[in-house]
């Protein structure tokens, strides 16, 4: 029915939308469309939305704006947070076909009938309550693999809208996960990033199995010789989890960590579920056990009833810590969750300043992290894109390489010596391991 249509994706926000993402276009690869890029028009549209800031809101109109002017008679489909949490108002901007809510996020292609425009967004599953589980995973798009585990939040933190958009958490189970790893190992594919919403509360729905069972037995796929742990909650970094890291040949010295604030106070109003004393304990042991660590973490500023001097104090935190980077937020007010109750609103002028303040702060502990393995010899999964040249990859934490370009070293693993940094930070590289006829200059 649908043989030499063409479809387009566009995603916003999180890992987790893109292997969602993924798995919508392999459905629709099934009942023959054909992908193009979003920047040369389709016949179909689907744009994956986030909720998370307003500005993901904005940005999920201006692409539904630059779709329609690509491709006037296309079909537009929009799914995603923002699609649960406004469906109405998206269904009512000018060009939406259909809306789908987290129900039918992976129903598009029994719900397609045919490419004809509608004059309104058609509306289908919005109702968050008693959400099914669907597995998903990226697979050819980039290097690495974004494999979900888990979707849904049962934490209240008083800013986000994810348990809203999301709806309670579940998860996959042990065997199934394993299974889609294999599959992304026999597509070539060496590194998978683990994802979800919460994914350090994994449970297996039939055997109990934790995440920690779950890292143990995915250590064992075949055809996967790397995986990385996307963000996970300190207070569910366990002991044994980070002994397994420690001693592991596949999983990578890379945690993601959100702090979002260094002060007891404000952490305590967002309802996060840990202080700063165990986040700072929690650091600390990674470190310890695993001194060449990569540890990034997020980091909100403005949040209502920040002060100059709690500001000051998440700054001075920060500083304590073995942090490599960080990631920067400012405060988003999102309707229907607590915190836009609170008084002590920050201006959005000083919001940007401590934003501002606070990336400067993550460019040096970046390039701190960076130059501490300046003139050492570490392994790097080389990226598909030839950039200007250049082939880029990474290390095993999580430093950014650069070595000249050779199509022969697409995905391939290289030990290579890091010698100095970039004018964009980046660091220029070596190979150690050579292959036949590379030549290595700059």
């Amino acid at each position: 029915m649908f043989n030499d249509k063409t479809s387009a994706f566009y995603t916003l926000g999180c890992k987790l939308n893109f292997s969602e993402t993924s798995t919508i276009s392999r459905q629709l690869k099934e009942i023959g469309f054909v992908k193009n890029e979003f920047r040369d028009g389709a016949d179909l549209f689907v744009i994956n939305t986030c909720s998370v800031t307003e500005n993901a809101n904005k940005e999920c109109r201006r692409i539904i704006r630059k779709a329609k002017k690509t491709s006037p008679n296309s079909f537009v489909v929009v799914t995603g947070c923002f699609a649960q949490l406004k469906p109405q108002s998206i269904s009512e901007i000018e060009g939406v076909d259909m809306v789908l809510g987290a129900n039918e996020k992976f129903n598009l292609p029994n719900l397609l009938i045919d490419l004809e425009n509608k004059n309104d967004g058609v509306i289908h599953g919005c109702d968050i309550t008693d959400l099914d589980y669907t597995s998903s995973f990226s697979m050819e798009e980039r290097t690495r693999s974004f494999l979900k585990i888990q979707d849904g939040c049962d934490y209240p933190c008083t800013y986000c809208t994810i348990p809203l958009a999301r709806g309670k958490s579940r998860c996959d189970t042990v065997e199934n996960i394993l299974i889609n790893a294999s599959k992304i190992g026999k597509n070539g594919i060496k590194e998978i990033v683990i994802t979800g919403v919460n994914i350090g509360e994994f449970i297996d729905p039939k055997t109990n199995e934790n995440f920690y069972n779950l890292i143990k037995k995915l250590e064992d796929v075949d055809g996967i010789e790397r995986y990385r742990i996307s963000s996970i909650e300190p207070n569910l970094i366990t002991d044994e989890i980070i002994e397994f890291v420690k001693h592991s040949k596949k999983f990578m010295p890379h945690f993601h960590i959100p702090l979002q604030s260094g002060s007891d106070e404000i952490l305590r109003k967002m309802k996060r579920r840990y202080g700063t004393q165990l986040y700072k304990e929690k650091v600390m042991r990674i470190v310890k056990e695993i001194p060449e660590v990569c540890i990034g973490a997020d980091v909100i500023v403005g949040f209502p009833g920040e002060t100059d001097e709690l500001f000051k104090s998440t700054l001075n935190f920060i500083k304590e810590l073995s942090l490599s980077y960080f990631h920067v937020f400012r405060y988003s007010e999102r309707e229907n969750t607590k915190a836009v109750e609170f008084d002590g609103v920050v201006p959005n002028k000083e919001r940007s300043e401590r934003s501002k303040k606070l990336r400067i702060l993550s460019e040096k502990l970046q390039r701190s992290h960076y130059q501490k393995f300046i003139g050492t010899t570490q392994t790097a999964l080389m990226e598909r894109e030839n950039k200007n040249g250049f082939l880029f990859g990474y290390t095993d934490n999580y430093i950014k390489v650069k070595i000249p370009f050779d199509k022969e070293l697409v995905q391939q693993k290289l030990k290579i010596k890091l010698l100095s940094h970039d004018e964009n930070g980046n660091i220029k590289s070596e190979i150690k391991k050579y292959v036949p006829n590379y030549k290595s200059s700059y």
